[in-house]
């Protein structure tokens, strides 16, 4: 049997898809359940966070537990596996053992060296042990992954790189500033009561908040937390905390300038309707939708300017994109959308345009109803003008070719947007808060995307390196200690055999001098087991230290063949050792 691991994470896939294959706590178990019931796999466990689903098992075809592993993935997931499959990574054996490893010291965090994936590690290989799918293989190699984790950040400074998706996340929103210096005195909305909401409220009350709200769908989980919160009161946090229903959250997001969401929901929790409504009047003004193609006034580059652009003092103003609305425009408005101070009317529309594409835009613009396209409160633009200025550039093709490409404008200045009046953090996977939010004037959203895309550039410590020399050591000591234990049932098998052989030929001989004493008796057989113990210990002891070696798993085979020992003897020591180690494991669990 062999360790496989089938999975996809914020590395291999993009968060909409990671969104769509979360699995809830049923599927979860119903995932393991199906694991361990098909074919090539006889044990398994299930690492799922907001940014990772990887399914652990041991397996005794590579080829036959791949496809079955990731048809699973895909059945509970409900992402059709044509679309699974090119964000799906394996690994196997030593490889596989070196990514969680990795994983359990943060190396593979969206946030490297955060330590919380240790305790979702914990409670995966507790969900195992009680679902009884978790044998001694994963058993050992979880526990260890564990040990591995504790020790990276014990003997290294990763946590000066690493810090809780919270932390990253809310220094997202701080925007530059110190988190306990833009959170102090601020009120706080904490939706969810599961580890993640939990580790938010301590971080937010550590931060300095004056206020935090919980709101649960289970009220006793709520209380539980606030209290928490309130009996810290004093020590190294001044914090009031309170709960709420649910359908409190309406009412509380009025009031909050922080609100954090992580909940198991399958559908949103806050729309943008709902986060409108609860900053509305609070932004000075209306909360409308920033439209990002309304453009503020810009320095034109170079001192022509064509009739396209609308002049206010000494700026101009271009007419906006409206890309998909002006009919039978021969221009190819997708390759020049998004250009700084694009217009369809202007010149940065037509620069390098050839002759002929050239002419048919004059045409079309001669026709075209400009004063429909200008910007409000822009002087009228002239078809006539516009038309001419294009014609000129008609006859400089004549001589050139192409029309030259002008020089690239200055960048245009972000519309001045009013200061967030309500921070958003979502960590919540499938998300909790409509994405549509992020365009509402007076909000700031932070979500797993947004986070994902920030920590890609995220400096790394220098102790990572020395985390990942403690991996790879640990990773070939665990590797040599599976090997040592694969060949044991084998060894027990032998010296079973030579012990009854020992007792056989004890009893031929009382057999033969039936006046033997006890005494002698007693000294005949310790001295035949003395010699039988001698002749197979340094045999054994060999074995054992071959085959800890990389490739010594043929060894165990060898001496199964030199001693023709009894395969069924050698599984029956092998079944009984993993009864004892599950029958310990129940006990934990």
């Amino acid at each position: 049997m062999s360790l496989l691991v089938v999975g996809l994470s914020h590395r291999s896939a993009p968060v909409s898809v990671l969104e769509r294959a979360t699995l809830n706590a049923d599927a979860q178990i119903k995932l393991l359940q199906d694991t361990v019931a098909a074919e090539p796999a006889a044990e398994a466990t299930l690492l799922a966070t907001c940014n990772r689903i990887e399914l652990y098992a041991d397996v005794d075809k590579f080829h036959a537990g791949v496809a079955e592993l990731s048809t699973l993935l895909a059945q509970h997931s409900g992402v059709g596996l044509d679309e699974l499959t090119p964000h799906l990574y394996v690994h196997y054996e030593d490889r596989a053992v070196h990514h969680l490893f990795s994983v359990a010291c943060g190396l593979d965090s969206m946030v490297v060296g955060e330590g919380q994936i240790l305790g979702q590690i914990k409670d995966a290989l507790a969900t195992a042990q009680e679902m009884h799918t978790a044998g001694r293989l994963l058993n050992d190699l979880l526990q260890q992954s564990l040990r591995v984790g504790k020790r990276a950040h014990s003997e290294t400074g990763i946590d000066r790189a690493g810090q809780s998706l919270v932390t990253f996340g809310l220094q997202q929103l701080s925007a530059g500033t110190a988190v306990d210096v833009w959170a102090k005195g601020k009120k706080a909305l904490v939706i969810g009561a599961g580890s993640m909401s939990s580790l938010a409220a301590a971080t937010l009350a550590r931060a300095g908040v004056s206020e935090i709200v919980i709101a649960n769908r289970t009220p006793d989980r709520a209380e539980r937390l606030a209290q928490i919160l309130n009996e810290n009161e004093g020590g190294d946090t001044d914090v009031l905390a309170r709960a709420v229903p649910m359908d409190s959250v309406p009412v509380e997001l009025t009031r909050a300038d922080i609100a954090i969401s992580c909940t198991g929901a399958t559908g949103l929790v806050l729309t943008a309707e709902s986060v409108a409504a609860a900053v509305e009047g609070r932004t000075g003004g209306s909360v409308a939708t920033a439209e990002p193609a309304a453009k503020p006034a810009v320095r034109r580059a170079g001192p022509a300017r064509t009739a396209s652009s609308a002049v206010v003092g000494d700026h101009a103003q271009l007419a906006p994109t409206s890309v998909g609305t002006d009919e039978d425009c021969p221009l190819d408005l997708s390759a020049v959308q998004g250009t700084a101070g694009f217009s369809v009317l202007g010149e940065a529309a037509v620069a390098g345009m050839a002759a002929a594409e050239l002419e048919q835009h004059a045409a079309w613009v001669d026709k075209g109803d400009v004063a429909a396209r200008a910007p409000r409160g822009a002087a009228v633009l002239d078809p006539e003008a516009d038309a001419d200025a294009i014609a000129a550039l008609v006859l400089a093709v004549a001589t050139v070719g192409r029309v030259p490409e002008r020089r690239r404008p200055e960048p245009v200045a972000e519309a001045p947007r009013p200061a967030p009046v309500l921070a958003l953090l979502d960590l919540a996977m499938p998300r909790d808060i409509d994405a549509a939010v992020h365009r509402l004037l007076g909000v700031r959203l932070v979500d797993i995307e947004s986070l994902a895309e920030a920590s890609a550039d995220a400096p790394m410590a220098a102790d990572v390196d020395q985390v990942r020399r403690i991996v790879s050591d640990e990773v070939a000591a665990f590797s040599a200690a599976q090997r040592a234990a694969h060949i044991t049932p084998t060894v027990v098998a032998l010296r079973t055999m030579a012990a009854d052989l020992v007792a056989s030929e004890i009893a031929r001989l009382d057999g033969r001098l039936p006046d033997l004493d006890d005494k002698e008796r007693g000294e005949i057989t310790q001295t035949v087991r003395r010699v039988v113990d001698k002749l197979l210990h340094a045999p054994t002891v060999r074995v054992k230290q071959l085959a800890a070696e990389p490739g010594g798993a043929g060894y165990a085979d060898a001496l199964r063949t030199l001693f023709d020992l009894d395969p069924e003897t050698v599984a029956s020591v092998s079944r009984a050792e993993n009864n004892n180690e599950n029958a310990k494991n129940r006990g934990r669990a």
